[in-house]
């Protein structure tokens, strides 16, 4: 239960379910990259996670059947995995997160429509100046 992953809504990725893949990155790193395994990819059936049942649900219909998450920016395979797992409840946070409230529609007050409107007169004056009247 140790290596289990839990998420900012409670979701969790039991470490069962995370499927680790190492590679050789690519890049800058010299001799250490092409040596040594540090890109790492993550894989996750989103049927494996476990949690609350509303935050769960909408994290399932929000995310692909397999989450992926790849990492090779740092030089160690350590690190990689840490922004690997960073990286994937970040995506499983965003996809659970609740929608934002409707927008409620109003209606522009009395004195904002009579300053525009006063606006749209003064500008209309401006402009009718600027005609020679006489064509």
């Amino acid at each position: 239960m140790s290596d289990d992953v839990r998420s900012g809504r409670g979701i969790v990725v039991p470490a069962e379910a995370m499927r680790w893949t190492f590679a050789r990155a690519g890049g800058a790193g010299g001799q250490n990259v092409n040596k040594v395994s540090t890109k790492v990819l993550l894989e996750v059936n989103a049927a494996d996670l476990r949690g609350p049942a509303a935050a769960l649900a909408r994290a399932v219909a929000a995310l692909p059947d397999v989450i992926r998450v790849s990492s090779q920016t740092a030089r160690s395979q350590w690190r990689n995995r840490q922004l690997c797992v960073e990286r994937l409840i970040e995506r499983i946070d965003t996809a659970s997160a609740p929608p934002a409230p409707a927008r409620r529609a109003t209606k522009p007050s009395r004195g904002a429509v009579e300053r525009r409107l006063q606006e749209k007169k003064r500008r209309s004056d401006t402009k009718s100046s600027r005609r020679k009247d006489d064509w």
